[in-house]
């Protein structure tokens, strides 16, 4: 993977992948990522930079599912590209990534916003 980041704007995390997904070591990059994440209720994967997933990072994304509904954590996936769209429509059997919309998307930001203008 050629990158990773995190962003946490109160109740919700937001990790931004790009490049490939390929190896076990982007795997565990985005383990920790999105476990580091573990005490908001929603996490958004923003898979539009990903080019390829495959093998260990679409177990990963199996087991994070799994692990985020054990925590309580709704987990989606925003904007993937289509050969990556692919690859998760694979493991939906499995573990379904549900996708998060534009607008879904814009609405949770513009929420966070409020809570955090109300709060200060």
């Amino acid at each position: 993977m050629t990158g990773l980041s995190i962003e946490r704007m109160g109740h919700l995390g937001i990790v931004g992948c790009r490049g490939r997904m390929v190896s076990s070591e982007a795997a565990l990059e985005l383990r920790r990522a999105v476990m580091s994440l573990r005490d908001v209720p929603y996490i958004v994967l923003d898979l539009s930079e990903v080019i390829t997933l495959e093998g260990g990072s679409l177990g990963m994304l199996v087991f994070l599912g799994r692990w985020a509904h054990a925590q309580h954590i709704e987990m989606r996936v925003f904007n993937p590209r289509k050969a990556v769209r692919e690859r998760l429509d694979l493991m939906r059997s499995i573990q379904p990534l549900n996708p998060v919309s534009l607008g879904e998307l814009m609405s949770l930001l513009a929420e966070e916003n409020m809570d955090t203008a109300v709060a200060a």
